[in-house]
């Protein structure tokens, strides 16, 4: 039964949100007052996250299918239904997060690095908050979308400062066992070392971990043995030590040789170059002569070390067994570790940057698709997609609601600039799973502009483009009264010249 597992395939889908509702309040002497419904609360994304506290991605080997929770539906009076609470996976320090066509979404490097694999449904809106002037109590809400789903594969690259190369049974887990607390499966046969094994290694006030990976040999970085599928776990590492066995067995085999084989397999891998940086061939490298204590050992260790000292590599002679040697050896690295550390550009804290997805996004596509046969118009935009994703089309006042927003928007116009004609098949989205309906365009002249007998709401609405605002009322105002005082001034200077007689005069 495995227990490390370092590539997995997961897949996960992201909750549901809630449905909105379509409620009326009622009270005593109240039956009808106004709606009330509230809106459905968000689905739950499925978000990785670096845990120290995980090692493996085994449990995703065993369930590789993970899904959210849904968010709940709303209810009357106002009672907006709950948001899902996120799901958080957690996953080793050093994870890569890929398409399966390769591409390379996230890098997951820290402790508390998070990536958003898919994000939850919103929830739909209760018809309180679609209640409007004009639409004061609507008989509908709108649905909760569906969550985002998504297949990622999941690599796993450790973190190590040392990566210990070399054949198989060159000592690498003995040698690791010996100079570190870390005690790896240690036996006289090839591939013992099925897993990569991590060892933290202190000398001279300084602490590097080392990486023991599972033995290579030719044709490695084309997937002989077990090297390839483990080469992506030394692509983080800022030193190699080529680990040579002075004591084999093998007639065919001396350490030169094997030198010159894990060096050409090095510089034939080619990982992932966001994540690799400097390529594996191009680090700083050292050589360390394995199994001294045997007598045949140290003779052929002395008889190599002039032509290795010509390639300029650092060279010692250790023993796993008897520790000879590797105190000179944990310094020795400590020292090429801290050199490459101090060329490290000092990584400060990034600021966050929020991006939202734009939710007032308009935007979309008419396409006149002739696929053979078949000949439709299909619609593609965000905000478009969303909308029908939220409509219930069991109920006919969201179905017309949702005519009166594409309308809106533009649509219809658009339909007309691509050719469309009433009766033309039209596609909203994808053509599996979206929307297909004979598009009949709405007409806005002729007898539905006529309101109730005896008036005209063509009429109406002229009246309303025209009607007075308020300075013109006082200045209309003003005039009017100007105009009347300006008459009875007339009037008393006609009465003073003698123009009117008194009534009581002529009686006399």
């Amino acid at each position: 039964m495995a227990s490390f597992v370092d590539r997995v395939t997961l897949h996960v889908t992201a909750g549901n949100g809630g449905h909105g509702v379509a409620s009326v309040h009622r009270e005593k002497f109240k039956p009808l007052g106004g709606p009330d419904g509230g809106n459905g609360g968000r689905g739950g994304s499925v978000i990785l996250v670096v845990s120290a506290q995980v090692t493996t991605l085994l449990d995703y080997h065993h369930s590789p299918h993970r899904t959210a929770e849904n968010g709940k539906q709303g209810a009357g009076d106002m009672r907006h239904g709950a948001n899902a609470p996120d799901l958080r996976l957690g996953v080793p320090n050093g994870t890569i997060v890929k398409t399966r066509d390769g591409e390379v979404l996230a890098d997951l490097v820290g402790e508390g690095a998070e990536y958003v694999i898919a994000e939850g449904g919103r929830g739909g809106l209760g018809n309180a908050a679609l209640a409007t002037v004009k639409r004061k109590a609507p008989g509908f809400a709108l649905l909760g979308e569906p969550g985002e789903e998504a297949s990622v594969i999941l690599e796993l690259k450790s973190i190590a400062d040392v990566a210990l190369v070399g054949f198989p049974s060159a000592g690498k887990s003995s040698l690791i066992a010996a100079m570190s607390k870390v005690r790896p499966k240690i036996a006289d046969y090839p591939f013992t070392t099925l897993v990569p094994n991590l060892g933290v290694v202190e000398a001279g006030g300084t602490r590097f971990t080392v990486a023991d990976v599972p033995g290579l040999i030719e044709g490695a970085s084309e997937g002989k043995g077990l090297g390839h599928d483990f080469l992506r776990h030394i692509e983080r590492c800022s030193v190699i030590a080529h680990v040579l066995d002075t004591a084999t067995l093998e007639t065919d085999r001396d350490p030169l040789r094997d030198l010159d084989i894990i060096s050409g397999e090095l510089r034939a891998y080619s990982g992932d170059e966001a994540i690799s940086g400097v390529p594996l061939a191009e680090r700083p490298q050292i050589v360390i002569l394995n199994k001294i204590d045997v007598p045949d050992g140290r003779d052929l260790a002395a008889i190599v070390r002039p032509e290795l000292e010509e390639r300029g590599m650092p060279i010692f002679e250790v023993s796993a067994v008897s520790h000879e040697g590797l105190k000179e050896l944990g310094f020795a690295l400590a020292r090429m570790v801290a050199d490459e550390r101090a060329k490290a550009p000092v990584l400060e804290p990034a600021p966050v940057v929020i991006r939202p997805k734009a939710v007032d996004d308009s935007g979309f596509t008419v396409t006149h698709v002739r696929d053979g046969v078949e000949d439709y118009y299909q619609v593609r935009g965000v905000k478009v997609e969303r909308w029908v994703r939220q409509t219930n089309f069991a109920n006919d006042e969201a179905v017309g609601y949702l005519a009166d927003r594409l309308a809106k928007a533009g649509v219809e116009n658009a339909l007309f600039k691509a050719g469309a004609t009433p009766g033309c098949e039209v596609v909203i989205g994808p053509r599996q799973g979206g929307i297909i309906f004979d598009w009949e365009p709405t007409m806005m002249a002729g007898a539905e502009l006529l309101g109730q007998r005896g008036s005209d709401l063509r009429i109406e609405q002229h009246e309303r483009q025209h009607r007075a605002t308020r300075a013109e009322k006082r200045q209309e105002f003003k005039e009017r009264m100007d105009a009347r005082a300006a008459a009875r001034e007339e009037l008393w200077t006609e009465r003073d010249a003698g123009q009117w007689t008194d009534p009581a005069d002529d009686a006399e």
